[in-house]
């Protein structure tokens, strides 16, 4: 690739993330920084990558380009803040963060940066996944054992997303039932051996119980071509927006109300919600 004279657009692209830099980097300075950017580790900030990951997620489902366009600035600092970190001990920095992701690209598109041609979408996948794999010292004619395949989502993914990535690896792989009335036995199997495990004092016990019986339920999903983390999320939404709906008729706090009452409310709010979809 040659050295392009850079547009004006490039230029300022540049000179704002050079500021962003020198502002990170002055946050994290010993002499006048902020006490808590530098009472940072990249161990405590990890809880605020996931948030910032999700959030953007959030906003992108919104549709709402003011918002991407903010919760992928709180993401971008945290990358930033990250190589902030480990430049402090001379680790790595910035720049080797992105020129490695910059040669990562290239290297896995051979088909746009070199010479390699390619038929199909299966094809550039497969091309992937041989260079992914040369990458990480293994032999691309060599399949992987299905275990090792596995464990790196339940590594690198949140449960419910990992549960689905093992479960359709799985599945491809012969672990299935024939039909989904076998799937709908297990989940029957496991809610009852989870109901069990409740009756005990186990607590690691009945977490196990718990897991087994969400696996399923991820199994189901994906039986029924279904999102289970997106249905989740939706659940989540619609609880908080009958909840807000609930505290706009309240004349007093909700914990003041019975248990009656809070029925009567959330099925006022319920049928709101439903007539307000409906329209």
């Amino acid at each position: 690739m040659g050295n392009l004279e850079q547009t004006p657009e490039q230029t300022e692209i540049l000179k704002a993330v050079q500021q962003l830099i020198e502002v990170v980097a002055q946050l994290r300075s010993p002499n006048d920084g902020c006490p808590w950017d530098l009472a940072q580790t990249p161990e405590t900030l990890v809880p605020y990558i996931i948030e910032e990951a999700y959030e953007t997620v959030d906003a992108i489902r919104s549709g709402d380009p003011n918002a991407i366009c903010e919760e992928l600035g709180d993401l971008l600092l945290q990358v930033v803040l990250q190589a902030q970190i480990a430049s402090e001990t001379n680790q790595f920095n910035l720049q080797t963060v992105v020129q490695g992701i910059t040669d990562k690209l290239i290297r896995r598109h051979p088909h746009v940066f070199s010479d390699v041609e390619v038929q199909s979408l299966d094809e550039v996948l497969r091309n992937w996944e041989k260079i992914k794999a040369v990458e990480k010292g293994e032999d691309p004619n060599v399949e992987l054992p299905l275990s090792k395949k596995l464990s790196r989502y339940g590594r690198s993914l949140p449960p419910m997303m990992a549960s689905m990535k093992i479960s359709k690896k799985a599945g491809a792989a012969g672990f299935e039932w024939e039909t989904v009335d076998g799937v709908w036995d297990k989940f029957a199997e496991e809610l009852a051996e989870f109901k069990e495990a409740i009756a005990s004092e186990d607590k690691a016990h009945q977490e196990a119980e718990l897991g087994d019986l969400l696996f399923t339920v991820v199994n189901l999903a994906r039986w029924y071509d279904l999102d289970p983390s997106a249905a989740l999320q939706g659940t989540n939404q619609r609880f908080i927006q009958r909840l807000q709906l609930m505290e706009a008729v309240a004349d007093r706090p909700l914990e003041n109300y019975t248990l009656v009452e809070l029925e009567a409310l959330w099925q006022q709010a319920k049928a709101t919600l439903k007539q307000g979809s409906g329209n």
